[in-house]
């Protein structure tokens, strides 16, 4: 049990964050080390981090304002019960505020409230000069996107992807292009743009999202990364599994074949073995069905992903399988996988309820 009270671990945080900050020089970048994890300790008191997360950002002084908005970005984090409030307060400090740290530690936190108000706070902090400004504002949007394929929120991401800092669009790109499950003409023309971005990053998470897309023009592109002489990332073979081609890219086989993301791409990019999977699961289903007609269940997919899961609604309380670590478990048997699942969850009603056991 932590034995500091929330207030001295603010006290504490502050001397920590005013000693980094000197005004004209970088200050002791080993308080800064300390200021994040005195906060995230103050913040596991919910009732008490939040009156001080408030008080602090009604401060006069920036620095407090800046701290008020990081307490309350990890209270928020922490304690459902105050994020209405925090939105509430957050919204009105940022129609207030006109000090740039304090408003790329609001962007900050008004994403972690998961608040719908949030979003036009992140349209209109999208058009400060600051770069680390409108960088966080392109990582927050992934916690309050709208899912509306031309909102507000879509609109000003497309915009940031095209931002003249290299860590703006790389954020916007990724926040854009995989955190939001979104698609539409004006997504893809804004994802392929970055596909020839001069950033390594950015460009790469740009493939990756049209490959979520299964937009076939990354293919090509997904084959350019699997050829780099240097290796590809591991988020390419990630990449790569939601193509939809018929055979694997011929880069894939240069790699060692006992790494999990190569098979796993191989084996994804195999149609004769989607189909299969598809028939394993569906027969999981219909024997999960007479083994347990108290169990709902059904299969689905990632829409911007590969992997089939097998979700049940039991009585207990939902669970999910992959089906392939499912399969893996049954040693391949559809059939065994499904008593695998009547065995897992237990029954909530006598047998006599649902009739006579199947044979």
């Amino acid at each position: 049990m932590d034995t500091d009270s929330v207030a001295e671990l603010v006290t504490r945080a502050l001397a920590a964050l005013r000693a980094a900050t000197g005004p004209d020089d970088p200050g002791d970048q080993d308080s800064l080390h300390e200021y994040a994890p005195l906060l995230w300790r103050a913040a596991a008191d919910g009732a008490a981090a939040l009156p001080l997360g408030l008080e602090l950002i009604g401060s006069a002084d920036p620095v407090e304002r800046e701290a008020g908005c990081d307490l309350l970005r990890d209270t928020g984090d922490r304690h459902e019960a105050v994020r209405a409030g925090t939105a509430t307060a957050l919204v009105a400090l940022a129609q207030r505020e006109t000090e740039g740290r304090v408003l790329r530690s609001l962007a900050r936190a008004i994403g972690m409230t998961y608040d719908p108000r949030a979003v036009p706070v992140l349209v209109a902090l999208a058009g400060r000069p600051e770069a680390e400004i409108r960088e966080e504002v392109a990582r927050s949007f992934a916690e309050v996107v709208t899912g509306l394929p031309d909102g507000p929120d879509i609109r000003t991401l497309i915009r940031l992807t095209r931002d003249p800092d290299r860590h703006v669009r790389d954020w916007a790109t990724f926040t854009l292009g995989v955190q939001a499950e979104v698609d539409s003409p004006a997504i893809r023309a804004a994802l392929r743009e970055r596909t020839a971005d001069e950033h390594a990053e950015t460009r790469r998470e740009a493939i990756r999202a049209l490959a979520c897309r299964h937009d076939p023009r990354a293919v090509p592109l997904l084959a350019g990364l699997l050829g780099n002489p240097e290796g590809a990332h591991v988020l390419t073979f990630d990449a790569a599994q939601t193509t939809d081609v018929s055979e694997a890219p011929p880069a894939i086989q240069e790699y060692e074949p006992g790494d999990d993301w190569v098979t796993d791409a191989v084996n994804a990019c195999n149609p004769v073995r989607r189909a299969r999977l598809d028939a394993w699961a569906w027969e999981v289903v219909t024997t999960l069905h007479r083994l347990r007609p108290d169990l709902d269940a059904a299969v689905s997919m990632e829409r911007f992903g590969w992997g089939r899961s097998l979700g049940v609604a039991a009585g207990s309380g939902p669970s999910d399988y992959d089906i392939e670590a499912l399969l893996a478990r049954a040693d391949g048997n559809p059939a065994h996988a499904a008593e695998l699942v009547a065995a897992d969850l237990p029954r909530t009603l006598p047998d006599s309820a649902f009739g006579p056991r199947p044979r």
